[in-house]
This record gives C-alpha cells, structure tokens and sequence, in this order.
C-alpha cells in the first residue's frame, strides 16, 4: 500500500479512523507507524487515528467520530445561539450518566462531558451543522432550561446574558419551553426570571 491510497482510505472515513477499521482496510502496523512517523497520521486518542493535511479536520468533525451518542449543550450551545460571547475553553457535551469516564480524556479538541440521566438525553435535540460537520445539539429551550438548573455552577455574567439573549430572541418558543420545564423540574424558576418578560 501507498500513501495516496492510505489518505483515500482515511478521507472515505471523513479522516479519522478507529483501529479496528484500520485493519479491516489492510493498513497494517509497520505502515501504520511509518505514517505516524513521517507526519501523515496522528493518534488523537486510544484507539481512533487522524490523517494530517491541508484540510485538518475540524473539531466539529472529531467530536462527532468519537462521540457519536454526545449532544452539543450549556456554554457550547449558548455559543451556538448567539446566547453567549465567550468562547468556552472546552466544547460542553451532554452524555448518559452511565458513559465510561476515561471516554473523554483526550488532549485534542478539548471537551466537558455533563452527565445527565439517559432518559433526559432525547428531549429537545436538534441536528445542525457547525463547521461543514453535522452535529447533535439541544435546542434553546432545553438549553435555557439547563442553564436555570445549573445556575449556582455558571458564570453569573453569562448566566444572565444567556436569559436576555433568549428573552429577546424572536425565534424563542414559549409553549416548547414551559413543556421542557415542567419535564425538568424548572417551572417555578422559569416562572421567576423568564415569566415576568414575557
């Protein structure tokens, strides 16, 4: 095998790959470290391999071949929506409270798990695209209604811009958020803080 036909492998795989479809490609290991050593390939983590190119592919991308069950939220998501201007230092991800811990150690691209109670993992989830990479995210509603739980953990300063932002923001659906609330257990601080400006 060559290089070429080593990046094409690699670029039908979106070009990061897990060792078991490395070898399932016939990229054996003497060639695998002979990419490794010369540039071509990077170990991003235990077990999945990037190809290095012009093109390096995105965080966006790498989130989503390592974390496939993961949904974009908090401060992520706030960024997403305008809700925030602070670009948070790791991408906020919301995964099952049962999900191995050790998943998300990896020094590239920086991440945060929040574990939260599987059957709570499906409400309010939306796919969008960030960096040209289709990704899982909470939509505003469920995002306002996670910042109202997590609000003694958040910056105050971005906690409290992150409710005006949702309060003047035209896309906001009042009903869909009540619903959220009630399933969350945060209608009464909904009630408090968002209610009287609605």
């Amino acid at each position: 095998m060559d290089i070429q036909t080593a990046k094409q492998i690699f670029n039908a795989h979106n070009g990061i790959m897990k060792s078991k479809e490395i070898i399932e490609n016939k990229i054996y290991n003497r060639f695998l470290k002979k990419l490794i050593d010369e540039g071509y390939v990077e170990k991003i983590k235990f077990g999945f391999y990037q190809w290095q190119d012009e093109r390096a592919y995105s965080e966006a991308t790498v989130i989503t071949r390592l974390f496939p069950d993961a949904v974009i939220c908090m401060e992520s998501a706030l960024q997403y929506y305008g809700y925030t201007d602070r670009t948070p230092s790791a991408w906020c991800l919301a995964v099952d409270k049962h999900s191995t811990k050790s998943r998300f150690n990896i020094d590239y691209p920086s991440v945060k798990p929040h574990y939260i109670p599987e059957e709570q993992m499906t409400l309010g989830v939306e796919v969008v695209k960030i960096e040209d990479t289709e990704l899982k995210i909470f939509n505003r509603e469920r995002v306002i209604c996670d910042c109202l739980r997590q609000e003694n953990k958040m910056d105050v300063e971005v906690f409290n811009k992150a409710i005006q932002a949702y309060i003047k923001d035209p896309k906001k659906n009042v009903p869909r958020l009540m619903e959220y609330a009630k399933i969350l257990r945060t209608e009464n601080k909904v009630r408090k803080m968002i209610g009287v400006w609605l």
